[in-house]
């Protein structure tokens, strides 16, 4: 049965520790699956291909025979002390099962989707934990158009892993491995020529030690900007930050924006599909301002998540725009950008989607927009003090990944009717309660980390704490 399967995926891949959780045989397994997966939909499409053929043949018409192409798979990874090792087994698993590898070596997470996307590939591969500490490593699969797999391919994934059902080759269909690397310099001038930014603006650059290193300041500087780079030397140990773009890790780049007379800082992840700013002040950008603020000037239809603040919803209200609210994670903001052909997707975290560029999150095109945001409109600070907005708390409760399902179900029962006036529970991912005043509150559990995640807004900061410590003594009781 499906739900025997045991699930790898989370909300942005396969997460965890290398050696207990992520390892050279799920690696392996991952590559093979993946290949074994694209060649069977590949001879699908092949098979839909030839009986057309066939009834033009009989029918007289002309067909043309040819040998088949082999599938293609885009792989990348980032600067993680691991990477390279579990790249190697996941391009392993690939070759094994028949299909050819297109290597791009070390790449941010967003250079994977767009080469997937223009070389013509049936998938993308990228080995990456993202923002997680340096032991952790995973893997992420993209589509053709550079989107993230949804979690019916990842579903089918899993059960061939389960299942080892793999389509392994003959000896004389072993893939090949190509090198890729010069897509680089295309992705590099779409991203520059995708902005009009004047010459002038100075801007500090932290990169965290990933995979963005290289390329990121390179795209800015040639886009216009006087680049200052601080941590933009690939280190899989992290020695500057740990890859989370938090506050807490951003104090040297605040520190240097302000010391520099900088008019913006920027802040990646270890992938790089994640984008954080600092204002010209040293101070960091409020997330879900941010998201607010360039949403307003996209305008149109907006995708955001379930955990965003309505301060989106104000700011579409003003130009006439739509907000739409999905789960959390960027494959439910893709496929519903998608669905509702949506001019921008973003979540608060800084993964943002830009559709008219590509379907794959990008922290570097969401730093160029952001840029030219700022030299179109003024500075930082003040437009983000135009954002109307409540008081704010992000956190995080420690729980075995056992203990979720537990913790969420009496969260479920029991959420509800701790809160006066509330007006409406949202189920869609964890769940949210909606008070009478505009206060909210959500409770869901992170698909990535050992974590119970509480995310809030309240007319005031006196009452978003109480919010909180209700939240966080209701779910260490439950532990």
């Amino acid at each position: 049965m499906a739900s025997e399967i045991p699930k790898l995926f989370g909300t942005s891949g396969i997460r965890g520790k290398v050696v207990e959780e992520v390892t050279l045989e799920l690696a392996v397994d991952v590559g093979m699956a993946v290949s074994t997966h694209i060649r069977g939909e590949n001879f699908i499409q092949n098979d839909l291909k030839n009986t057309e053929n066939l009834n033009n043949t009989k029918k007289g018409l002309n067909t043309k025979k040819g040998k088949k192409p082999k599938c293609k798979v885009v792989v990348g990874y980032d600067t993680r002390t691991s990477s390279e090792m579990l790249e190697n087994a996941v391009v392993s698993g690939i070759l094994q099962c028949g299909c050819d590898v297109l290597r791009l070596g070390m790449a941010p997470t967003p250079l994977v989707g767009y080469a997937t996307m223009k070389l013509g590939a049936n998938a993308g591969i990228m080995i990456t934990a993202s923002h997680n500490p340096p032991e952790y490593n995973g893997i992420k699969l993209w589509n053709p158009d550079g989107m993230a797999y949804r979690q019916e391919q990842e579903r089918k994934i899993e059960t061939i892993i389960h299942r080892k059902t793999f389509s392994k080759a003959s000896w004389k269909e072993i893939g090949k491995i190509k090198d890729v690397k010069g897509i680089r310099s295309r992705y590099i001038a779409d991203l520059v020529g995708s902005v009009d930014i004047k010459p002038g603006l100075k801007v500090v650059l932290d990169c965290a030690n990933g995979a963005a290193s290289h390329i990121s300041p390179l795209v800015l500087r040639k886009a216009g900007c006087s680049v200052v780079t601080i941590n933009s030397q690939p280190d899989g140990f992290f020695p500057g930050r740990m890859p989370e773009p938090s506050p807490q890790n951003l104090h040297e780049l605040m520190k240097v924006v302000k010391a520099t007379g900088a008019d913006i800082g920027i802040a990646h992840d270890g992938d790089a599909d994640r984008m954080v700013a600092i204002d010209e002040n040293g101070r960091i950008a409020d997330f879900d301002k941010l998201l607010a603020l360039i949403s307003r000037e996209i305008g149109g239809k907006v995708v955001t998540t379930v955990d965003a603040s309505v301060c989106t919803d104000r700011c579409m209200k003003e130009v006439g725009g739509e907000v739409i609210r999905t789960k959390v994670g960027d494959v439910h903001v893709a496929e519903a950008v998608a669905r509702e052909n949506a001019s921008f997707g973003g979540e608060p975290s800084g993964t943002w989607l830009h559709p008219d560029f590509c379907m794959c999150p990008d922290g570097i095109l969401s730093a160029l927009r952001v840029i030219e945001l700022v030299q179109k409109n003024g500075p930082l600070s003040k437009l983000l003090d135009m954002i109307p907005s409540y008081p704010t708390i992000r956190d995080k409760i420690n729980c075995k990944k056992s203990q979720k399902k537990m913790i969420m179900a009496r969260v479920e029962a029991e959420l509800p009717d701790m809160f006066e006036g509330v007006v409406d529970v949202n189920r869609i991912d964890g769940v949210r309660i909606s008070m009478k005043d505009d206060s909210w509150v959500l409770i869901r559990p992170s698909g990535t980390e050992s974590y119970i995640r509480i995310t809030l807004e309240a007319v005031n900061e006196a009452k978003a704490v109480k919010i909180r410590n209700k939240c966080a003594d209701f779910i260490e009781g439950c532990l």
